[in-house]
C-alpha cells in the first residue's frame, strides 16, 4: 500500500485494475476541508495519460511489478526483440511500449524490462549510455568546450546538442532521462 502523501515522480500504483506511474503530482490544502492530491499518471499497460484527484492520506495498492534483466537483440517489422538473460527466451516489444527509450537502444545493450504479471510493459534504460557521433558539422580551430553547441546525430539516429569541439567518431556519454550530453568518453 502507498499513501498519497508518499507520492513521488515515478511512484507506481494500481488504479482501476491497471498499473500506473505518477508523472506529476501536487498537494493542495483546501480552505476548510482536508488536503487533496492532484496527479497526472501514465497507464503502464496502454501508455495513456490521465489526470485524477485523490484525498490526502488515501491509500492505494502497489502493483505487482517485476524487473527482469534483458538484452536488446534486433529490430524486425517495427518490433524490438529482447532476450531474457536468465532463460534465453526471446520476445518482441512494440515502439509504443518502448516510448522514448528506443532512441538510445544499441545492439546487445542490457536493460531492465518491467513486467506486470506475465506480460512485459516497458523498458528502463541505464541512466547514462555511451554512443558514437555518426554525423555532425566538423570542429573548427578556436571552438571551445564551453562556447556553445551544435546538433549531432548519434549512431542510433537520435539528434542531441553537443559542444562545438566534438567531431564524428567521438564517443560521448548521454543522460537518457534528459537526452543531454554529459561528457566525452576517452
Amino acid at each position: 500500500m502507498i499513501s498519497t502523501s508518499e507520492f513521488r515522480k515515478g511512484s507506481k500504483i494500481e488504479y482501476k485494475g491497471d498499473p500506473y506511474e505518477v508523472i506529476d503530482f501536487q498537494h493542495v490544502k483546501m480552505g476548510r476541508g482536508g488536503a487533496i492530491v492532484r496527479t497526472k499518471m501514465k497507464n503502464l499497460r496502454t501508455g495513456s495519460i490521465i489526470e485524477d484527484t485523490f484525498k490526502g492520506g488515501e491509500k492505494l495498492e502497489t502493483p505487482n511489478l517485476e524487473e527482469r534483466s534483458m538484452q536488446f537483440l534486433y529490430i524486425q517489422d517495427d518490433m524490438y526483440f529482447f532476450m531474457d538473460t536468465g532463460t534465453y527466451e526471446q520476445f518482441p516489444l512494440s515502439p509504443d511500449q518502448l516510448g522514448d527509450s528506443r532512441k538510445f537502444l544499441k545492439d546487445n545493450m542490457v536493460v531492465k524490462v518491467l513486467y506486470y504479471g506475465s506480460s512485459p510493459l516497458t523498458v528502463e534504460l541505464p541512466i547514462f549510455v555511451k554512443l558514437e557521433i555518426a554525423k555532425t558539422a566538423p570542429g573548427v580551430k578556436g571552438d571551445t568546450a564551453s562556447g556553445g553547441s551544435k546538433p549531432a546525430v548519434m549512431e542510433t539516429g537520435v539528434t542531441i546538442k553537443v559542444p562545438f569541439h566534438l567531431n564524428e567518431g567521438d564517443i560521448i556519454k548521454i543522460d537518457t532521462r534528459t537526452s543531454e550530453y554529459v561528457e566525452r568518453v576517452k
